[in-house]
């Protein structure tokens, strides 16, 4: 689970950032960089950027991270690979297969790795005033059985985007509030001469988050009040059903199964698309097309405005193989404590996890809607160690269910959550 559009990268681009020190990696014996000597951490960080060399790249953003870091703890050597959304779950998924597990990971998902022991816990990695000033609510999210082991890296929280000069233009008074509301909206904008009147993004960069807000306005989920797997419930098969009724009049993206959000988005900023459900990461997309006429409001459900939201994270967790213990919390303590927390969030609109990120940003009007949100948000099922199995077949295939018959589409995937472990 992603916050933002990844690079769109061939390969895996590796950044080393500093000179490869000395490190010992058997038996998980040197925790301590003591005595002059030196010991390198590995690093895999997802990319929030748009490319290698780009000003805004994952590259860059590390790189100032750990030069800062290394100024003050010039015994601990940091090195980063930067590796696009796409790629990243694979990727690491070979390195923890061949034993090259590194000390830090910073991608979408943690779980998965909890089952097979692989990672420290929250507390042996993370000073007690740093995780004391996290978002509770959010922090929640990084335990299983009752133990932290996932640090919550950066938020985001989803809201609907309007073009008010197409709704002008369509003679529309005011955003949506039902799902009513949005076919007559989208019809009253494809009559106007908008090509995409809904902007549908149901391909594999980030399926699962356009379709549990859609669940969410019909009291659905991926999971039903009693924690079971419920991914083809009669609310979810309603949902889709509706969602394929749009599709089929010509009411959204064309091919929703074959578009990710990022290229949706960039049709928004272009005037191509009338409404889109967003965050603040797609706020410097519209910036760069040049859309500065737009209106944000609550996503619509079927019976009113959702009163709640897609809450989104991202994480941050260490391994522990290498026994590097004390140097993760050294860094840990200073990305949390320091500027480049701030920073990720002045770069890429994307949210704090913080108390005090959190207030550092409350002024910022067009960050104010989606940090009001926070509070009331709905999560992923992150906690079960299946849903890094369950996610993954979502993504490749929950768009076909506008596509083709959505009970059946569903039901696959019910029977893939309920067999997954």
């Amino acid at each position: 689970m992603k916050l933002v559009g990844g690079a769109a990268l061939g390969l895996a681009t590796v950044l080393v950032l500093s000179s490869c020190g000395s490190t010992d990696s058997g038996g998980g014996n040197n925790t301590q960089a003591s005595g002059g000597g030196q010991v390198t951490l590995k690093m895999v960080a997802a990319d929030y950027g748009d490319g290698p060399g780009k000003p805004n790249s994952g590259e860059t953003f590390w790189k100032g991270v750990v030069d800062e870091f290394q100024a003050a703890n010039p015994n601990i050597k940091v090195e980063v690979q930067v590796i696009n959304w796409n790629d990243i779950d694979k990727q690491v998924a070979t390195m923890v297969q061949n034993g090259q597990v590194p000390d830090i990971l910073q991608t979408g998902d943690y779980s998965g790795f909890v089952k097979d022991q692989l990672l420290y816990k929250v507390d042996e990695v993370l000073s007690p005033n740093v995780s004391g000033d996290m978002l509770q609510k959010f922090a929640e999210f990084g335990k299983v059985d009752g133990a932290a082991y996932g640090i919550p890296f950066v938020s985001s929280a989803r809201a609907l985007f309007y073009n008010k000069d197409l709704f002008e233009k369509a003679g529309i008074a005011e955003p949506p509030k039902t799902w009513d509301e949005l076919k007559a909206a989208a019809e009253k904008l494809k009559k106007a001469g908008v090509t995409q009147p809904f902007g549908l993004p149901l391909g594999q960069e980030e399926a699962q988050a356009e379709s549990f807000l859609w669940m969410l306005g019909n009291g659905g989920g991926y999971k039903d009040a009693g924690g079971k797997w419920a991914i083809n419930s009669p609310q979810n098969i309603e949902t889709f059903t509706y969602m394929k009724g749009l599709v089929d009049a010509g009411l959204t993206t064309p091919n929703p199964g074959t578009k990710d959000r990022k290229t949706v988005w960039e049709d928004f900023g272009a005037g191509k698309v009338g409404m889109v459900n967003g965050g603040p990461m797609s706020i410097p997309i519209f910036d760069a097309a040049g859309l500065k006429n737009y209106g944000v409001a609550p996503i619509p459900g079927k019976a009113g405005p959702l009163d709640t939201t897609l809450g989104v994270m991202d994480w941050i967790m260490a391994f522990n193989k290498n026994g590097h213990a004390a140097e993760i919390k050294k860094f840990f303590d200073f990305f949390y404590t320091g500027s480049a927390a701030t920073k990720i969030s002045d770069t890429y609109k994307l949210l704090p996890v913080t108390n005090g990120g959190i207030q550092k940003l409350s002024s910022d009007e067009k960050l104010k809607p989606f940090l009001d949100a926070l509070p009331n948000a709905s999560f992923y099922p992150f906690q079960d160690p299946k849903w890094a199995e369950v996610n993954p077949a979502i993504k490749q295939t929950i768009g076909g269910a506008v596509k083709d018959d959505p009970a059946k589409i569903l039901g696959e995937l019910q029977k893939t959550a309920e067999a997954a472990g």
